[in-house]
């Protein structure tokens, strides 16, 4: 009896450590995967300049992941079905290390090439993770998704803040302030490292119901395109605020400094929604409350905006941060939350993102062009209400309960 209950007593220990060894993991993980986008936008004039290239050029910067999301998002799933998802998930881990390393030497080449490289390691990431906490720990998604996009997300915003401090106050200048996150990589390398040594997931468990959604084509089921429209309009949202908002402020009468300020505010909002929606979201049958809570937050923010009501801009920007963290919490879930397996939520996420991020490329060109031919913001605010609405729509639809 004794030497049983030291068996369970070890056991309980062995399964304490490994969640915590990989709760780790993934914060570590997450930390990698928004620095080297988010790092570039305070930076973009200091690479135009030390480079010498155009304004189209170093604003393609931006957009380059966002299109090797797309092209690479739905590879990711037959990838990590083959090597298993810990192998695949360390190995971007190593290519975005990489990558970074090759934008950071100060060549357009090498930048441009690099740039490719961050958004084909980071596509890896965005896919597989939702199916990873499917697969490992299936009773703590919720948690576990809350964990990680606060991580991705309180990173992402240090990011920002640092970057331009580095390069214009050190002797490293825009190199220094794009190297700097691979300070975060080589150090989910060695975190990781203990997944590659422990229990594996194989995705082999689940071929037939893999064989069966293949069979019948996710690009053919509407809630696969309701889901992934869902996806690329709130990530339209994200960055066409994150791009256009500052100049939208700016152009409302506050100076540039108070509008990054402004923006910075309506980043840190999305963080308390990000680990609190998944969580909760889990817990009920239909998501549909939480696709009316961030609608009406959206179009509190957008409508004040739209009507240049400045006194309450600090309300319109916490509005606008809370409905993108409710969102962006919601999509995540959605695709562990609408299928029945780990495979399942990886097709879905492969398929999503890189519908999604297609058509969230084309949203700050888009806003530009109409900003561009109006000379005003009217369009392009009066385009985030509209995209608002949509997107209403498509995660209505999607957060009913029912599977793929």
């Amino acid at each position: 009896m004794a030497t049983q209950d030291a068996i369970h007593k070890s056991k309980r220990q062995y399964i304490t450590s490994s969640t915590f060894i990989f709760v780790v993991a993934i914060i570590s993980l997450a930390s990698t995967l928004r620095t080297p986008l988010t790092g570039v936008g305070p930076v973009i004039s200091s690479i135009r300049d030390g480079l010498g290239i155009s304004n189209v050029l170093a604003g393609f910067l931006t957009t380059i992941p966002l299109l090797a999301f797309a092209v690479v998002s739905p590879f990711a799933p037959r990838i990590s079905h083959r090597f298993g998802i810990e192998k695949t998930l360390f190995y971007s881990i190593i290519l975005l290390t990489v990558g970074i390393i090759l934008r950071s030497l100060g060549t357009t080449p090498l930048l441009i090439f690099g740039t490719i490289l961050i958004g084909v390691a980071i596509s890896f990431g965005n896919v597989l993770v939702p199916s990873f906490f499917k697969l490992k720990y299936p009773l703590r998604i919720g948690l576990l998704t809350g964990i990680y996009t606060v991580s991705m997300n309180i990173s992402g915003a240090i990011a920002v803040g640092i970057s331009n401090p580095i390069a214009m106050n050190s002797n490293w200048g825009w190199q220094g302030a794009l190297a700097i996150s691979v300070i975060l990589t080589l150090i989910a390398l060695v975190i990781w490292i203990p997944l590659l040594r422990g229990e594996k997931v194989q995705p082999n468990h689940i071929s037939t119901s893999s064989a069966h959604l293949s069979e019948i084509k996710i690009w053919r089921k509407p809630l696969a395109w309701a889901i992934a429209i869902t996806m690329g309009l709130q990530s339209l949202l994200f960055y066409c605020s994150t791009a256009w908002l500052p100049e939208i402020l700016i152009s409302q009468g506050y100076d540039a400094d108070k509008a990054g300020y402004l923006t910075s505010v309506m980043q840190m909002a999305q963080i308390p929604m990000t680990f609190l929606i998944p969580i909760f979201a889990e817990k009920l049958r239909s998501q549909r409350p939480f696709v009316y809570i961030f609608t009406i937050l959206y179009l509190i923010g957008f409508v004040g905006l739209f009507f240049n009501l400045t006194h309450f801009t600090v309300l319109w920007m916490i509005c606008i941060g809370l409905a993108g963290g409710a969102s962006f919490g919601i999509i995540m879930m959605l695709f562990t939350l609408r299928t029945k397996t780990a495979y399942e939520a990886a097709q879905i996420s492969g398929f999503a993102q890189s519908v999604g991020y297609l058509l969230a490329a084309a949203g700050p060109v888009l806003f530009g062009f109409f900003h561009d031919i109006t000379g005003s913001w009217n369009v392009p605010n009066l385009l985030f209400i509209a995209a608002v609405f949509i997107l209403f729509l498509t995660a209505f639809i999607s957060a009913k309960d029912r599977y793929l």
